[in-house]
């Protein structure tokens, strides 16, 4: 991180009153919308000076908009999150994420507003987490995510009133490399193998299943939903050392293709495919369940390939 960057974040600690009005929610959340869940740096920059507010009264304003964005058809319980990340160029950039339910499926399937958060960074190329703000205090469930996560140390938790550690909210946790695991989520171990060749799995779905983080099954894995008229959407596994909170590809797809205002239905999706490793496959139930939830979508299209070493 920049000095610079360094400035930036600095005010974190600072309990503010700032927040939109209903019509400025609405104009940010079509922007965030239209943006598939995310604010770039310029827009940040712009927002902050629009308002005259600091960059943290603007991360905690932005919890209400965030939740906008939740799907919770059982809690009727919206959460909203959103990550600080620094990408590639160390731009800083919010990355929105919000709960996703699913009717007449165990909860155990549900998106947390964290883990989408998380997730929305993770596919769209954040480096390094700085901050993670919520709108409500992370259960013990979100906690334990983020306990996988490479910046777990060093990242801020910001609630509407307070601000934590993550080691403060989760004392003795257990982790990744109780597990001999050394790698972390955003910090994988190399890739050295890729997927035999299949003329009929789209190139961008291999390439995506072969970045997932699963240290303990060793299940690469994703999912792409295809719309009719709004693009492609990709999820991809990421695990976690208790193995409960790890989130599912397809979960992490749905919850991406939410955080473009899209909704789950046969006028919106044309089709899903699932690309699972050859011989650790563990996600074709799970993700029939899910889709359950929902009338008249296509079929799940469901892909095995062996990997192959390349180096």
């Amino acid at each position: 991180m920049t000095a610079s960057t360094s400035s930036v974040l600095k005010d974190s600690l600072n309990k503010t009153t700032f927040s939109f009005d209903e019509s400025q929610r609405t104009a940010l959340f079509n922007q965030v919308k239209t943006q598939h869940g995310l604010l770039f740096a310029a827009d940040i920059k712009a927002l902050c000076a629009q308002y005259t507010i600091t960059h943290d009264e603007l991360l905690r304003a932005c919890l209400p908009v965030a939740s906008l964005f939740a799907v919770a058809p059982i809690s009727h319980f919206l959460v909203g999150a959103v990550v600080v990340g620094i990408d590639c160029d160390d731009a800083i950039n919010f990355y929105f994420g919000a709960n996703v339910e699913f009717a007449k499926q165990p909860l155990s399937l549900v998106v947390h507003a964290e883990q989408s958060a998380i997730n929305n960074a993770w596919l769209k190329g954040a480096q390094t987490i700085v901050q993670i703000a919520i709108s409500d205090a992370p259960c013990g469930y979100c906690r334990q995510f983020m306990n996988e996560l490479a910046d777990a140390e060093k990242f801020d938790i910001l609630l509407p009133d307070q601000q934590f550690k993550l080691n403060q909210l989760l004392p003795h946790a257990f982790g990744p490399k109780d597990l001999g695991n050394n790698y972390s989520l955003f910090n994988p171990a190399p890739q050295t193998q890729t997927f035999e060749a299949n003329a009929d799995i789209d190139t961008a779905l291999t390439k995506l299943a072969l970045t997932a983080y699963v240290p303990y099954t060793a299940n690469y894995c994703a999912v792409k939903i295809t719309t009719f008229d709004n693009g492609c959407f990709y999820g991809c596994y990421a695990e976690n050392a208790a193995y409960s909170p790890s989130l599912a590809p397809l979960q992490s797809a749905i919850s991406q293709l939410h955080l473009a205002g899209l909704s789950m239905n046969d006028t919106t999706v044309k089709s899903i495919e699932l690309l699972q490793t050859k011989g650790v496959e563990n996600q074709l139930h799970v993700s029939e369940s899910v889709l359950a939830s929902y009338s008249n979508l296509p079929a799940l299209i469901a892909y095995s390939l062996a990997l192959i070493k390349t180096c």
